[in-house]
C-alpha cells in the first residue's frame, strides 16, 4: 500500500497561490519551486451564538454553537477516490482506485464489492477507476470512468440488479479514448439533473502540454466532455483549456473545477454552467503566465478564484472537493472545500457570484488525515474525505 501511495505522489505532483498575472517559466515537473505567496485563508473561530438548522431525519431545531469541525473515521480502503449517493438514499457508493465499488448504508460498509471491474482496469500511477456517477432520474443505472487494460479512458454504464450489486457483465461503453501519456487522466464523471453525463479530461499528460492540447478544441482531451444520455449526440468538448481537472462540481448554475497545476500554482475556477469556457492552461497556471509573457494573452479566459502555491503547506496537487448543502453544519452552507494530495489540509471558502469569500482553513481543527484524494457525499449531503488508505466523515464539534 505504501509504495502505491508514494508512486502515486510522484505522478500527481502539481501548483498555485494568489496574486495578478506574472509570468512563469515552464519547467519539468520536480524542478525547483518558487518561493510559496503568503496564504489569504484565516483559522476559524468559534461561534458564539447557536444557530437554527435542520437535522437529517428530524424537525427543526436549535442547535448548540459550532465550535469547529472534525473527521470522523469511517472505514479503512484500499485507495479509496470518490463516494457518491443519490438524494434522501441511505445507501451510498464508494469507488477503489483498483476497480471495485463498495456499498456504505451509514453504519458498515459492505462485506463484497457491488462491482468489481478489477479485470479491466488498470490500476498504476494516476491510472485506475477514477470516478463513479449515478442517474438522479434512473435508479437502475450506474456510470463508471476507468484507465483499461490498455490505457485507454473508458467511460461506461453499467446497470444495477440490486441496490447492492451492480452487473459487472452490463457493460455499455460511451466513450474510449486512446491517452498518448499514462498521467493527466483527469478523473470526474457526473451526471447533472438533466440527465446528461460530464468528464473530465486531461491534456494528454507530459509535461508542458507537450501534445498542444489545451487549447486544441478538435480533441475531447484538456476539458470537460459533454455525453449526451439517451440520444445520438456523439461526445463533444465542452469547456476546455485544463491541464488535468481530477475533479469538478455542479452546484445549482455555477461549475467549481479544481486543475491540477505544473510547476508553481494549483486552481480552482468557477463558471456558469455553459459551454465553452476557456480556462487557460497553458496560456496560464493559476493567475500567472505560463507561456512568456508575449505569448500571454488573457483575452476571454476564465481565470481561477483561488490559486494554491507549491511551498504553502506542501501544496503539489490539488483535490478538488464539494460545495456543502448538507442539514448537519448549516453554518458552512455554500461553502466549496478543497484539499491537497502531498499537504492533506481541508480549507474553504463561498464565491459570492464574483469573488472567493470567507476564505477559511479548517486544518488546525481536523488535521492531516493523510494524503487527501477525493471528497464525497452520503445521501443527506453530508461531506466526506477520502486519503489513499482510508475514509472519513466531516461532522461538526458543538458546545
Amino acid at each position: 500500500m505504501r509504495s502505491i501511495t508514494i508512486l502515486f505522489l510522484v505522478l500527481l505532483a502539481a501548483c498555485a497561490s494568489q496574486q495578478e498575472l506574472a509570468p512563469t517559466t515552464p519547467q519539468e515537473p520536480g524542478s525547483t519551486q518558487a518561493a510559496p505567496t503568503t496564504p489569504t485563508t484565516t483559522t476559524p473561530k468559534p461561534s458564539s451564538t447557536s444557530i437554527p438548522g435542520t437535522i437529517a431525519g428530524s424537525t427543526t431545531t436549535l442547535l448548540a454553537p459550532l465550535q469547529g469541525l472534525a473527521y470522523e473515521r469511517i472505514a479503512d480502503f484500499p485507495f479509496p477516490v470518490q463516494m457518491t449517493a443519490l438524494p434522501g438514499s441511505e445507501l451510498s457508493y464508494i469507488a477503489t482506485k483498483n476497480g471495485q465499488v463498495w456499498v456504505y448504508d451509514g453504519k458498515a460498509v459492505s462485506e463484497s464489492p457491488a462491482l468489481d471491474i478489477s479485470s479491466l482496469v488498470r490500476d498504476a500511477g494516476e491510472q485506475g477507476l477514477l470516478s463513479i456517477a449515478l442517474h438522479p432520474g434512473d435508479e437502475s443505472r450506474f456510470f463508471a470512468h476507468y484507465s483499461a487494460s490498455d490505457g485507454d479512458t473508458v467511460v461506461s454504464e453499467f446497470t444495477f440488479v440490486s441496490p447492492t450489486e451492480i452487473d459487472a457483465n452490463s457493460e455499455e461503453v460511451l466513450l474510449r479514448l486512446d491517452q498518448p501519456a499514462r498521467n493527466h487522466n483527469g478523473g470526474m464523471v457526473v451526471v447533472d439533473a438533466a440527465g446528461d453525463l460530464y468528464v473530465g479530461l486531461g491534456d494528454g499528460g507530459g509535461a508542458n502540454d507537450q501534445f498542444r492540447n489545451g487549447q486544441n478544441t478538435g480533441t475531447l482531451l484538456g476539458g470537460l466532455v459533454k455525453i449526451p444520455l439517451d440520444s445520438d449526440q456523439e461526445p463533444f468538448l465542452w469547456q476546455y483549456g485544463l491541464r488535468n481537472p481530477w475533479r469538478f462540481w455542479f452546484d445549482g448554475d455555477s461549475i467549481y473545477v479544481a486543475d491540477v497545476g505544473q510547476n508553481s500554482f494549483e486552481e480552482v475556477s468557477v463558471a456558469i454552467n455553459g459551454r465553452d469556457v476557456n480556462y487557460g492552461w497553458p496560456i496560464t497556471e493559476g493567475l500567472h503566465c505560463f507561456r512568456p509573457a508575449s505569448d500571454c494573452d488573457t483575452t476571454g479566459l476564465t481565470l481561477p478564484v483561488i490559486e494554491v502555491g507549491h511551498g504553502d503547506a506542501g501544496t503539489c496537487s490539488i483535490t478538488g472537493g464539494i460545495v456543502y448543502r448538507g442539514a448537519q453544519i448549516p453554518e458552512i452552507d455554500g461553502h466549496y472545500f478543497y484539499s491537497d494530495l502531498c499537504g492533506g489540509y481541508l480549507r474553504s471558502f463561498r464565491f459570492d457570484g464574483a469573488a472567493a469569500v470567507d476564505q477559511t482553513d479548517w486544518t488546525s481543527q481536523v488535521g492531516v488525515p493523510g494524503s487527501v484524494v477525493g471528497f464525497g457525499i452520503d445521501g443527506a449531503g453530508e461531506m466526506y474525505v477520502a486519503t489513499t488508505e482510508e475514509l472519513f466523515k466531516v461532522v461538526s464539534v458543538r458546545g
